[in-house]
């Protein structure tokens, strides 16, 4: 995968690809396992969302109650948030209307499902981006879900892997 070069001085070395960014999204209810219980509802949400505002998936990996990503987004363009309030709405408005919903947030529409906050942390260094991918695939471990990253089905580590970027981990 090749990205454009962001100037960052005279040395190649200190360059990375321009608009890449970290983020990290968490449901409300840190015990619930809605995102990979709906993944495929998720992957139609982000691929809806990357179709009206794109953006490239860099790195990826969806836990059960948060996800970790790198995306790089348009040249010139740096609405993350965006992209994220749009694919929140829409995986939140697909579920099954029936699970429990305070009042509060019934009469504003809104469904609770996501902490109010995301994490977004742009990428200035190769090194950072070396170590955020890394964080992102080894994740699931850290957690406990699996004893090896390429055990955990919703990352983007299997990409990896496949195209011999990295070894497994």
């Amino acid at each position: 995968m090749a990205y454009p070069r962001a100037n960052a001085g005279d040395d190649p070395s200190n360059t990375v690809p321009a608009g890449l960014n970290f983020f990290t999204v968490r449901l409300a209810d840190r015990s619930a396992t809605t995102l990979v219980d709906h993944i495929d509802l998720l992957r139609d949400t982000l691929r809806q969302v990357k179709a009206l505002h794109p953006f490239e998936i860099v790195a990826m990996v969806v836990l059960p109650d948060h996800l970790h990503a790198i995306w790089q987004l348009p040249e010139q363009d740096q609405e993350g948030r965006l992209r994220w309030n749009l694919i929140q709405r829409g995986f939140a408005r697909a579920l099954d209307p029936g699970e429990p919903v305070r009042l509060s947030r019934r009469i504003s529409r809104a469904r609770g499902l996501w902490q109010q906050r995301h994490w977004q942390l742009p990428i200035g260094h190769p090194d950072e981006l070396l170590q955020r991918i890394e964080y992102i695939h080894s994740n699931p471990v850290k957690h406990g879900y699996v004893d090896h990253a390429e055990q955990w089905p919703y990352s983007s580590v299997h990409r990896f892997l496949q195209a011999q970027r990295i070894r497994p981990l």
